[in-house]
């Protein structure tokens, strides 16, 4: 469950401005809520460099390079594609950590498989060149609630994520 005491983002860019790395977002479900969350901390022009809203498939491999066989083979909700859109925008904005959420909020579009409130949630760290210590990991979570609830669960969740995998690093 997302992280709820404190305003998760200002906590998130306190520890990014402590370490002095960087972040950029590939939003697919959020729609741009993510990067809303992130600059509505002020001074977060410090650490956050973009977002990039990839709501369609064209857009995916358009600006992030998303393989079609990643798309084709689990679609867009997947582990996968999230994986590829975490790691792209990390690439692709040159920061330390890029994170990608891709889901489905709903009311409709869900499957017995991934059913409305699905959400895969990508955090790619860029370590020292050298290092062999770049990572990217994906987790899949399920949220219930309309489709606001959704999305603010998502952007939560994300940041938390990312939370937690600056305290891997």
């Amino acid at each position: 469950m997302p992280d709820t005491d404190e305003r998760i983002e200002a906590r998130v860019g306190e520890v990014l401005r402590e370490r002095g790395d960087t972040l950029a977002v590939a939003e697919s479900c959020t729609g741009g809520l993510l990067a809303s969350r992130i600059t509505d901390v002020p001074g977060s022009s410090d650490y956050f460099d973009r977002g990039v809203v990839t709501y369609s498939n064209d857009a995916k491999q358009e600006l992030l390079g998303v393989s079609r066989e990643a798309l084709d083979r689990h679609g867009a909700v997947s582990g996968p594609v999230a994986r590829q859109l975490a790691r792209r925008i990390r690439d692709t904005a040159g920061t330390t950590w890029g994170v990608a959420t891709t889901g489905i909020a709903g009311p409709g579009g869900g499957t017995d498989g991934k059913p409305v409130g699905t959400v895969f949630v990508g955090v790619a760290f860029a370590g020292p060149w050298g290092s062999e210590s770049s990572d990217a990991t994906v987790d899949r979570y399920e949220f219930d609630g309309d489709r606001a609830d959704c999305k603010s669960a998502f952007a939560s969740q994300a940041l938390s994520d990312l939370l937690d995998a600056t305290a891997g690093q």
